[in-house]
């Protein structure tokens, strides 16, 4: 099948042809005539790099009036990243139609310049939750004209706390909208927005759920905690044409990798909450044009990274949700090329391993951290390989050869040879001399089987949205930010569950107020929160966390779930 036979427009298929589409993908295949024809809600289930932003992105651009300044389609993801990819995908969609105007509208930005070009009249926009709810609560946009709204990424929304901006979002959009639902994974959080927002929707399944590209290699290796960053090192030794993605659980463990990794001379640039919109920007054209070879990333800040040739993706940590590596991992063997994903685990991790082979049914290998033999050997190949391909410039060349011929006379083409070698190995024999095995073998214990069932029945009961009863078993922490800060609840559950690594399931009780805010964790995690986020900054605010004082106050105002499910 070609994409001229899925129902699309001339001017559509001429967009696609420019752009070099060929032969379309699965869920494009599946999900185009389907949206094409705009009757149905939809709900579209594919891997990460499937392809899904031409699925919903040509249907977007042919239902679009530009005629008019309407705004008629809604695009909601969860990070600025890929709100600035999908905005980019869909310009290039719209390349025949000169009057499109196709607005990303997202945090860490100038809110100036977004409201500007809403206001010149929106044709599409593509946003992240929090800062379209800011622009709703300005009246700065209207949804009421919105005919198709696309949740991309709908899981991981979900998993980043922004359930309640999704419901208040959609609150303001009419009944007679299409809702187009796209999704890696289908929890139950997910369906419940399909079950409120959507009539009757049209399913579809590409691949299995919780799935992942088949060409790409799964592995791991085993080290004791201390060790963890050396063998980072290690591996991007041994793989010296390395073009790939490291992650981290925290915007500080990132910072600190990056900071390290970039001081012992390595190609890295890292990418996460903390920095301004230029810096992200910056960080992202140098990953891009290959400036630099490894990216170090927190999960939030590399949703939307749609880079080809990504050859390795490498878990510093295991995300805490085990279907965010579903996410993580698809980072890698985009657009049929194949790829290699490596966790690095400690000795008491590897009952988590085996549950996210579980989750995408995929046997995970185990692998050796290389060792020093191994890394130089690698690195010498690298360097034969750099020579036989180097082009020879006899011209250039010329007017140096007298010095170059005065220079290297007397040693023979042998010993040149070894010179060069030993020029650019002498630093990594130097590094590995004498070093040891960084190789753990796993402690004894829990049978893996036994410990796999109670991780199991954990996630479970965690269930991926927050907790707001812990029923007085949690302890109360203060933060200095509040609604005149841009703080919302699903902000404040974002920035404890990224920032100190706590499940959201243990988050409780939030209250937020206009200049400061209360939050609820459970017993067990709030140490980490005191030891990790004490003091931080928030969309360039500085703030500070401490334990509350206070023996619990009672909600001011309640909250009182709505349903725009539509009746016809």
């Amino acid at each position: 099948m070609e994409f001229k036979d899925l129902g699309l427009h001339t001017d559509i298929l001429k967009a696609v042809d420019k752009l070099g589409f060929s032969t379309p993908t699965e869920i494009q295949e599946k999900a185009i005539p389907i949206l094409s024809q705009g009757k149905k809600d939809f709900v579209g289930l594919a891997q990460t790099g499937t392809g899904k932003t031409a699925a919903y992105g040509l249907p977007l651009i042919q239902h679009t009036n530009f005629n008019i300044k309407d705004t008629q389609g809604l695009v909601i993801c969860p990070t600025r990243e890929l709100c600035m990819q999908i905005t980019k995908d869909l310009v290039a969609y719209a390349h025949f139609h000169h009057k499109a105007n196709i607005v990303p509208v997202y945090g860490g930005a100038r809110i100036e310049e977004q409201l500007r070009r809403i206001k010149k009249g929106a044709h599409i926009v593509v946003a992240t939750p929090g800062r379209l709810l800011d622009l709703i609560n300005r009246k700065a946009i209207k949804l009421s004209t919105v005919q198709n709204v696309i949740l991309d990424e709908a899981d991981e929304m979900l998993n980043m706390g922004f359930k309640e901006d999704i419901d208040s979002i959609l609150d303001q959009t009419t009944v007679q909208k299409r809702v187009w639902l796209f999704s890696a994974t289908m929890p139950k959080a997910v369906r419940q927005i399909a079950k409120n927002y959507m009539e009757d929707p049209l399913e579809v399944l590409v691949g299995k759920q919780n799935s992942i590209a088949a060409n790409i290699e799964h592995r791991y290796i085993m080290m004791k905690e201390r060790d963890r960053y050396y063998a980072v090192k290690r591996i991007l030794d041994y793989y010296p044409d390395i073009y790939g993605l490291i992650f981290c659980r925290t915007r500080r463990e990132t910072g600190s990798i990056s900071e390290k990794l970039e001081k012992e001379g390595y190609d890295v640039v890292a990418l996460h909450g903390d920095l301004s919109q230029s810096q992200r920007d910056s960080a992202m054209r140098k990953f891009r044009e290959k400036t630099v070879k490894v990216l170090v990333a927190t999960d939030v800040a590399a949703r939307g990274i749609d880079v080809e040739g990504i050859s390795h993706v490498i878990h510093y940590n295991l995300p805490d949700e085990a279907e965010n590596y579903t996410h993580r991992s698809g980072r890698t063997a985009r657009a049929g090329k194949s790829g290699v994903s490596i966790a690095l685990i400690n000795t008491r991790e590897l009952n988590k391993v085996h549950l996210i082979e579980r989750i995408i049914q995929t046997k995970f290998e185990y692998t050796r951290i290389p060792d020093a033999e191994q890394i130089c050997e690698k690195q010498m190949f690298a360097l034969m390989d750099k020579v036989v391909k180097t082009p020879v410039n006899d011209t250039a060349i010329e007017r140096y050869w007298p010095v170059i011929y005065k220079k290297l006379n007397r040693f023979t083409a042998e010993d040149i040879v070894m010179k060069f070698i030993s020029a650019e190995l002498n630093s990594f024999l130097d590094y590995y001399k004498d070093s040891g095995d960084l190789n753990a073998k796993q402690e004894k214990g829990r049978s893996g089987r036994d410990q796999d069932r109670k991780e199991g029945r954990d996630r479970d009961r965690r269930g991926g949205k927050p907790n707001r009863n812990l029923a007085g078993s949690g302890k109360r922490f203060f933060i200095n930010l509040g609604d005149r800060q841009n703080m919302n609840k699903g902000a404040l559950v974002r920035l404890v569950c990224t920032e100190a690594g706590v499940s959201s399931n243990q988050v409780g009780r939030i209250d937020v107020f206009p200049g400061f805010s209360f939050f609820e964790v459970d017993e067990k995690a709030a140490p980490k929160v005191l030891s990790k986020i004490a003091t931080g900054t928030y969309e360039g605010k500085t703030y500070n966390v401490e334990l509350s004082q206070e023996k619990g106050s009672s909600r001011k105002g309640s909250y009182r779930k709505k349903s725009n499910k539509r009746r016809r």
